[in-house]
């Protein structure tokens, strides 16, 4: 029996772009339909399935506001739920796109300004060797209201996605990290300078940084020299942990005392050396430094009172051992405990220990 072979669309309304597109896609052994327009793409879809589909935002060249690619997005989601999409956006549409990202179920996006031919190949294989994402058909409430919001009328209110700031000279891992943070479900804000970071953390409000430690352009990474402290990159990690943001150095220095230094000085959350950067690890990082920033933000919820009780309660005290040293009754820890299992969504004494473990 002849094995089908593996089809992709490209929904996109330049000729040039169909073009680039289709021979990477072509090159890595895909069968490619073209589409210039959304009516285009939805015959395609119904037509036969897709593993991929490629996605331009606007698909009307005179018509900034167009934002057809959305309602593609949504028809692959209904007529082709194993087929994964990969956004094309300009760069004055990123804060659209990320937010698409999590309303349409998209693989990632991709600016076509820093488009890589390598990076782009590299995502079609995460794609091809992944299992088909079987995607649940969305219901015709979520579809109105999405519909609605890209017409620009208003919609039932989301849950935001948490900001994270990419601070990084290099277009090359700028790229890079700005996919992996998508991936991870962030907004994603990217700059190059210290003056740009520092704009951004007077308009907005992060839940992660992300911060290469030479910003000027004029240090070799892969050069294993002294660090500069007068570098913008450590001036920034000042700033930063003045705003309270959780902070991840991807940086070419590796010298262990300065590493240690860093972690000392500025309390970083984790540091990356960029000679030895792994994918799968650096997401494991960002997890690992979200859980450990959202069990803070709890315990910060907790009054002086429960967190005492806490506490005690992590060394190992019983209730009638925290009420005596407390100089309560048994019933005002137990009603304190219960709080306390409350803003930490935890139901056991020994779940609550462990969010102050991970501290």
């Amino acid at each position: 029996m002849t094995t089908q072979p593996l089809r992709a669309l490209v929904v996109e309304d330049d000729h040039s772009w169909q073009q680039i597109i289709s021979e990477i896609l072509s090159d890595c052994g895909l069968e490619v339909d073209i589409a210039g327009s959304l009516d285009e793409a939805t015959l395609g879809l119904k037509a036969q399935p897709h593993r991929l589909a490629v996605v331009d935002l606007s698909l009307s060249p005179n018509d900034h506001n167009n934002y057809d690619g959305l309602r593609v997005l949504d028809a692959v989601r209904r007529l082709d739920p194993n087929c994964r999409t990969i956004l094309l956006t300009g760069f004055a549409t990123v804060e659209l796109a990320v937010t698409a990202l999590t309303d349409y179920g998209a693989f990632t996006f991709l600016r076509k300004e820093s488009f890589h031919r390598s990076q782009f190949r590299d995502i079609v294989y995460r794609i091809l060797v992944s299992a088909p994402h079987q995607t649940a058909p969305i219901s015709a409430s979520v579809a109105t209201a999405t519909s609605s919001a890209v017409k620009g009328q208003p919609a039932h209110p989301k849950p935001r996605p948490e900001k994270a700031l990419i601070v990084e000279d290099d277009a090359g891992w700028r790229s890079i990290l700005e996919e992996l943070l998508t991936d991870a479900g962030f907004q994603v804000r990217t700059c190059a300078s210290f003056g740009d970071a520092i704009g951004y953390l007077h308009r907005e409000k992060f839940a992660l940084a992300v911060v290469d430690l030479s910003l000027k352009g004029s240090v070799n990474i892969w050069e294993k020299e002294a660090a500069d402290p007068d570098m913008d990159g450590y001036q920034l990690l000042t700033a930063i942990r003045a705003e309270g943001i959780a902070t991840i150095v991807v940086s070419g220095l590796s010298e262990p005392d300065e590493i240690q230094r860093i972690y000392s000085e500025h309390s970083i959350s984790a540091y990356v050396e960029k000679q030895s950067f792994d994918r799968a690890a650096f997401r494991r990082v960002v997890e690992e430094t979200r859980l450990t920033q959202q069990s803070l933000s709890e315990l910060n919820a907790l009054t002086d009172r429960e967190r005492e009780v806490l506490d005690l309660l992590a060394q190992g005290l019983t209730n009638k051992e925290i009420a005596e040293k407390l100089f309560i009754t048994t019933n005002t820890v137990k009603r304190h405990l219960k709080s306390v299992f409350e803003k930490l969504n935890v139901h056991t004494r020994s779940a609550a220990t462990a969010k102050v473990a991970g501290e």
